[in-house]
């Protein structure tokens, strides 16, 4: 427990901080907070949550700065969330339009999180479980070639070429398509995959040309669609050098956060975690349970269809970012995808 005058000057100090980039002495203290006590009794109450582990000198008789403990006391019982404009919240809606198909809503959150935070902004791709087949269609071109058109979780298509062994008719790659749709659809992708495979092993000798011919259609078409995909799509990750001006310490520790990025592993540990759990999160520094998040915060919503939690959006950046905004934007845009992809 810290007395309530103690409370005003660290809310001061740490929205100062994040204003100001620079650590906050005593005098600066003084005026910003309003507060009718001399500088000494500023001074002795700077010590005292230095004491405490809240604040931190950087340097000899320079001012104070927060810790991450500091941090969450302020986010926890300090900050005053700011709510949205109707501007923006309009801007973002428009963004996350309903008509777009889930991937290109995937992309637009994270550009969208990215601009309007001016932090990395991330969103994990949806959980390929969530992925049904709806709809396949087959179409003849050139020589050996076929345009197979998918049609995913009844919004999502996907086209792409495949080779296959022989010429084939518009009438015959109608027939294959309908064999493919009565026997397929509805089903989840992978189930898909698995069962055209087991057909085609097991009872190759006891089908007909047509089913043959379709099953093996169909599996060129859906295993090209379990091409690697990204498991989370990150817009913005230049933000995170700021003005430019980091130190080298600075910019070896953002570094070893760039590295964690592309191994990905436990950046999506860290997601998975977020996935089981309601509303917003935050990780401030080493919460986040990994080194190399030390001197930066993890602010993430779930997302969801309706019905299920289908992945998480967040933002990366510094300690120091203004989570009176953050935080919100972070909120709606979770709401937004999952009334996008809801509808």
């Amino acid at each position: 427990m810290i007395s309530q005058r103690a409370r005003v000057l660290l809310k001061t100090l740490v929205e100062q901080h994040i204003r100001d980039g620079q650590p906050v002495g005593s005098g600066t203290l003084l005026k910003a907070a309003g507060l009718p006590v001399s500088a000494a009794t500023i001074r002795n109450v700077m010590s005292d949550l230095e004491e405490r582990g809240y604040l931190q000198s950087p340097h000899t008789s320079a001012g104070r700065v927060p810790t991450a403990l500091g941090y969450r006391l302020f986010v926890d019982t300090l900050l005053q969330v700011q709510p949205l404009g109707d501007e923006a919240v309009t801007a973002m809606r428009a963004e996350l339009n309903p008509d777009k198909s889930s991937s290109e809503l995937v992309q637009a959150a994270s550009l969208l999180l990215s601009n309007v935070t001016a932090q990395a902004g991330l969103v994990t791709v949806p959980r390929q479980e969530a992925h049904q087949l709806r709809q396949v269609e087959f179409l003849p071109l050139s020589g050996d070639r076929v345009l197979v058109i998918l049609v995913i979780n009844e919004r999502e298509v996907q086209n792409r070429i495949i080779h296959t062994q022989r010429p084939f008719t518009a009438e015959q790659l109608r027939n294959a398509a309908a064999i493919v749709n009565q026997r397929y659809a509805g089903q989840a992708l992978n189930l898909v995959q698995e069962r055209i495979l087991l057909e085609m092993r097991e009872a190759r000798s006891q089908i007909d040309s047509y089913l043959e011919d379709a099953l093996d259609l169909a599996s060129k078409a859906l295993d090209q669609s379990e091409s690697e995909e990204d498991e989370y799509v990150m817009a913005g990750e230049s933000r995170l050098l700021g003005s430019g001006t980091a130190t080298a310490e600075e910019l070896s520790k953002l570094r070893d956060l760039f590295d964690s990025f592309e191994q990905k592993k436990d950046l999506l540990h860290l997601l998975e975690r977020c996935t089981r759990a309601e509303g917003v999160q935050i990780f401030i520094g080493e919460e986040a349970g990994y080194e190399v998040f030390g001197d930066y915060s993890v602010v993430t919503a779930p997302y969801h269809n309706g019905t299920r939690t289908l992945g998480v959006l967040g933002v990366i950046g510094p300690t120091r970012m203004a989570y009176e905004r953050v935080i919100p934007i972070v909120d709606v845009t979770a709401r937004m995808l999952s009334t996008a992809l809801t509808s």
